[in-house]
């Protein structure tokens, strides 16, 4: 008998729980209010299967989760991370696809910034063999978004001109990074000189910075003036917007003629209010980008659009960027910097 997994107690054994450690949130607050502490090793239930994971990705919605601010709330405990990569060590039942040693990465509503998780097969995704753990778990999240949002949604052309606000972040880097693969001309909208810097590095043909104040209605109508000034046609046919506030609504007054005004998120802080007339003066399109309800509608799509981002990697296409990794128990410190807008690109966060 394993000693290291019982206890004896007058003539009875009681079973140990077999333990792992996860950053752990136990109430909306602070960062500072996250712990990195051990909890129960997870099982494998009907249909799921148990990942080690090697790394996890950070994305903004981290920043959120744990403060209550996200769409979803989840029940305490919880660990937050939406998306991680590892190797299958337990298959549930009714799991046909993946067996114990596969590497995989996955997505999640929460629970990656952990030494292990539980999750249903069917948010899996075998790696392929020239991808590492770190690559692969940094990608899913941000190249499928900007990947359906730009193909499925924006219906990507090459005579296409687009304007990316927040250029320099995680989804608004893989959406430069699938534009310039298409060869779309591209106009970076980032909010410092090291932001503008990056995005030329990865192609970007034009960048207007911003800034980081909040901007009155003579900023607003001095950056529409920018927009236009920096577009070859006078105005976009897509624009790619992670950040909202008070940049949409110059953004939106630079689209071109029947273009597509992508709505991806709201980093910068408030959901804008949009003039509506502006839709019907542009004969334009708003439309919505819920990456992780597309997933769940429309999962064989998703499964395609992950497999041809696969592909473009290994063929050298695209190149997905990790500014910073950091060791899995310092994952509060990294969303510290994700909720400060202080990150270029991808920050990972590694088990040992």
């Amino acid at each position: 008998m394993n000693n290291n997994l019982n206890i004896y107690n007058h003539n009875k054994t009681i079973k140990k729980d077999v333990m792992m450690k996860a950053l752990v949130c136990k109430d909306f607050g602070p960062i500072d209010n996250l712990v990195w502490e051990e909890v129960t090793d997870p099982t494998p239930k009907n249909g799921e299967v148990v990942v080690d994971i090697k790394a996890a990705a950070l994305n903004y919605p981290d920043n959120l989760i744990v403060k209550g601010l996200y769409q979803f709330k989840p029940n305490f405990p919880f660990s937050p991370g939406s998306e991680g990569a590892g190797i299958v060590s337990a298959v549930g039942k009714n799991v046909h696809d993946f067996k114990i040693g596969d590497k995989v990465s996955f997505i999640c509503q929460w629970g990656s910034f952990a030494e292990k998780i539980s999750i249903n097969h069917k948010q899996l995704i075998k790696i392929p063999e020239n991808i590492n753990f770190e690559l692969a778990s940094a990608t899913q999240l941000t190249y499928g978004t900007s990947y359906h949002a730009l193909i499925q949604r924006g219906r990507l052309k090459v005579e296409d001109e687009i304007l990316i606000l927040g250029c320099s972040g995680g989804v608004g880097l893989a959406a430069l990074d699938i534009a310039k693969a298409y060869n779309v001309r591209v106009v970076a909208g980032v909010s410092s000189e090291e932001k503008a810097d990056l995005c030329k590095q990865y192609g970007a043909d034009e960048v207007v910075i911003y800034g980081s104040k909040r901007l009155d209605i003579e900023d607003q109508k001095e950056l529409t003036k920018t927009f236009k000034e920096k577009s070859i046609k006078g105005g976009f046919d897509i624009i790619y917007d992670p950040i909202g506030d008070c940049y949409t609504e110059p953004a939106l007054r630079s689209i071109n003629w029947k273009g597509r005004y992508l709505v991806v998120g709201f980093a910068a802080g408030d959901i804008p209010k949009i003039p509506l007339n502006l839709a019907l003066l542009k004969g334009c399109e708003i439309v919505g980008i819920f990456w992780g309800a597309f997933t769940g509608y429309e999962p064989k799509q998703n499964i395609n659009n992950i497999i041809e981002i696969g592909k473009m990697i290994s063929s050298n296409k695209i190149n997905p960027f990790i500014s910073k990794k950091f060791p899995m128990e310092n994952a509060a410190e990294a969303i510290q910097m994700i909720g400060e807008r202080k990150v270029l690109g991808k920050v990972v966060l590694i088990n040992k």
